[in-house]
């Protein structure tokens, strides 16, 4: 199994290093787990020799980008982006571009593709996602949304299969792409690298979600949001609320999915939710008061809520 990671300047360093440690720890013990799993060779590929992190790390390239299709499996890291507008500058560089026009020339039936974080853009870019489902770093959601229309977004598992590609969550959901890639050449193996690293199994990333960092500009979006915190304390009616800021149940229900992939009322939901944690953190309230300063008449329903919250199947409803 030949594996190519693909990063360039700037990229975060963990990205690199942790898929680095994983798939090299792999290699290390396979013999050892059963001497029947083939080989596994990792190589980074670059537009240059040298490769700088914005950490400072530095990597050597031992790959060209058009050496890529005679892999087996190739890996887009982060761009080391945190903004929307960052990332899609980022997409103007020319590195970028090379590696975008690299990998609309691969196969994806011949070479498996993966990415993960910021390095979801460029597969997506070079149109390796369209039709499919796919994940990508939670805060920059709208921003790929806007961008990439025809991708389906799931927060909710933190690696996302859709036939040949694979792509995975916020940065550190390397670890957990580098585990799924390995999963492909043995379960067993996969299983004694994790034991070996101590790496907990994290089904989905929407957990860590902060919706206050959501980024976008829409501004019915935003009427909404604006109305639901002011009354977040009161029973929530979809009626009154369009009604306050002159839309429609309808139009309200389509700019939110449009925008950020979800219903009002998950957005309700996940405003409780944010405002309950955010009471737990700063307060001594008990879950009874936090409960109806929430919105909710009792604390079983916050409870309740909050547990299907944490399931990884149910993130998207809030």
């Amino acid at each position: 199994m030949r594996i190519g990671l693909v990063a360039l300047d700037g990229c975060l360093g963990s990205a690199v290093a942790s898929l680095v440690d994983i798939i090299s720890t792999a290699e290390a013990v396979r013999t050892t787990v059963d001497a029947a799993i083939p080989p596994i060779e990792l190589s980074i590929a670059s537009t240059r020799r040298r490769v700088t992190a914005s950490s400072g790390m530095v990597f050597s390239a031992t790959r060209t980008l058009r050496e890529l299709e005679e892999l087996d499996v190739v890996v887009v890291t982060t761009l080391g982006t945190f903004t929307g507008a960052a990332t899609e500058a980022a997409m103007e560089q020319r590195d970028v571009r090379a590696v975008v026009r690299t990998l609309r020339s691969i196969d994806p039936e011949r070479t498996r593709l993966a990415a993960a974080c910021t390095g979801v853009f460029p597969l997506a870019e070079a149109g390796h996602l369209d039709g499919r489902l796919a994940t990508t770093t939670w805060f920059l959601t709208p921003t790929f949304r806007a961008r990439y229309p025809e991708v389906t977004l799931d927060l909710d598992r933190m690696v996302v299969a859709d036939g040949p590609v694979l792509t995975a969550g916020a940065a550190f959901a390397h670890i957990d792409l580098g585990l799924a890639i390995l999963r492909s050449i043995s379960p067993e193996l996969t299983r004694h690298v994790a034991r070996l690293l101590l790496i907990d199994e994290r089904p989905s990333q929407s957990a860590y979600m902060v919706y206050d960092h959501l980024e976008h500009n829409d501004p019915l979006v935003l009427a909404f949001e604006g109305f639901v915190r002011k009354h977040l304390t009161e029973q929530f009616d979809v009626g009154v609320a369009t009604h306050a800021i002159g839309t429609s149940r309808r139009t309200l229900e389509r700019r939110t999915r449009e925008v950020l992939g979800m219903s009002p009322l998950d957005i309700v939901q996940r405003l409780r939710l944010e405002r309950a944690a955010h009471l737990r953190r700063t307060t001594d309230l008990s879950t009874e008061v936090i409960a109806t300063r929430v919105g909710y008449a009792n604390a079983e329903t916050l409870r309740a809520l909050e547990r299907r919250a944490a399931r990884p199947d149910a993130a998207a409803r809030g």
